[in-house]
């Protein structure tokens, strides 16, 4: 393939690890264009702004996508805003504020990456007119089209900036043409580079580090959300008064204001059904199994990865544990743990790796 003949969308997020991802690829000779989403629609005026403070949507928008246009500008390739406010509010926000009133904890960033970043924003940018033939993010992965017995998303060299996990929903098909430049390299490296190149402003850039600026979930939630109900345990007994099911989420132990009981409790259940929240011993938040629903198998289903042991993240931070799947149907996968876990979360992503590539990923259950 001859690569001066080939074009490539970066996405610009206005960071250092986007910013050196472009400038890698036109290094080696690519034709790169940067593009960087607009989400930001002034739907939420209760939303603060934080001076100093990033994340993903918010009313600090306007500077990232400055950001991202001045690093395009250094190095000399086009920049386009992309639109994806409505696509966004619908499959992100709206998702996020139906899982917590279901009783589930969600991960918005997972959502983001599988509806947004690698798909409504890549067909708005086409409908704009902007060719290319790859996109390519700043993402800490691999990816390595084997055979369908292994699998083609792997763990970066940096295990500290591990990003897998967040793109563990994605298909074979949209990750064909993506490109993660930076997945062989460690994030100290990265931002030397930058020094290098005289980018000081970006390598010492503050990283975003939640999809809200402002860190406070309550605010994509009205008033018919905050319905006080009641804390009970296990067998059912009235404990106290919580303020609304949207504020609580499974493992949870701060906050609750409970006092007198004999050992510290936890959020064990959320009764959405009855706005109730169920309370008991860290003990009960250990589970030997796990199922999971929207299953993206990322491997042939009769590869011999997944008839061994395995490892099982359910949740970010998860170093992940020592599993083998119990059961794999054609949507769902039932997975038993070696050692018992805790706080398996409805809601929250289920990644199953072998070695350092992901096998699949699914929506946790119960």
């Amino acid at each position: 393939m001859d690569s001066c003949k080939k074009t490539v969308a970066v996405g610009l997020s206005g960071g250092v690890d986007s910013a050196l991802a472009a400038w890698s690829l036109k290094q080696q000779g690519y034709d790169v264009v940067g593009i960087t989403m607009s989400m930001w629609d002034n739907s939420l005026p209760n939303l603060p702004k934080i001076e100093g403070r990033s994340g993903c949507f918010g009313p600090n928008e306007g500077e990232s996508i400055a950001a991202a246009k001045s690093i395009a500008d250094r190095m000399g390739i086009p920049h386009y805003t992309v639109p994806v406010s409505a696509e966004y509010s619908h499959n992100v926000l709206d998702y996020f504020r139906s899982e917590y009133r279901a009783g589930r904890t969600p991960n918005p960033c997972v959502r983001c990456n599988q509806t947004i970043k690698f798909g409504a924003m890549l067909e708005a940018a086409r409908k704009m007119g902007v060719e290319f033939d790859y996109f390519a993010t700043g993402h800490y992965a691999k990816l390595d089209f084997k055979s369908a017995d292994k699998p083609f998303l792997y763990r970066p060299a940096d295990s500290t900036k591990d990003q897998s996990y967040f793109l563990s929903r994605l298909s074979m098909d949209k990750l064909s043409t993506v490109m993660f430049p930076l997945g062989g390299l460690l994030k100290e490296n990265v931002k030397e580079m930058a020094r290098q190149l005289g980018w000081d402003d970006y390598a010492n850039k503050k990283e975003s580090q939640d999809f809200l600026e402002c860190g406070d979930y309550s605010v994509l939630f009205d008033e018919s959300d905050n319905v006080p109900g009641d804390f009970v345990d296990i067998d059912g007994k009235v404990l106290g008064k919580h303020r609304g099911i949207v504020y609580y989420t499974i493992g949870q132990r701060k906050g609750l204001n409970i006092g007198g009981q004999p050992e510290p409790l936890f959020v064990v259940s959320i009764d959405a059904k009855n706005n109730r929240v169920v309370l008991g011993p860290r003990r009960i938040l250990q589970c030997n199994q796990v199922h999971a629903t929207g299953l993206n198998l990322m491997v042939h289903r009769d590869s011999e990865l997944l008839k061994g042991n395995l490892s099982a993240q359910i949740r970010l931070g998860h170093k992940g544990a020592v599993a083998h799947i119990a059961s794999l149907g054609e949507n769902d996968i039932t997975v038993d743990f070696e050692e018992p876990q805790f706080a398996s979360t409805p809601g929250q992503i289920l990644v199953l790796y072998a070695e350092d590539g992901v096998v699949a990923s699914a929506v946790i259950d119960k």
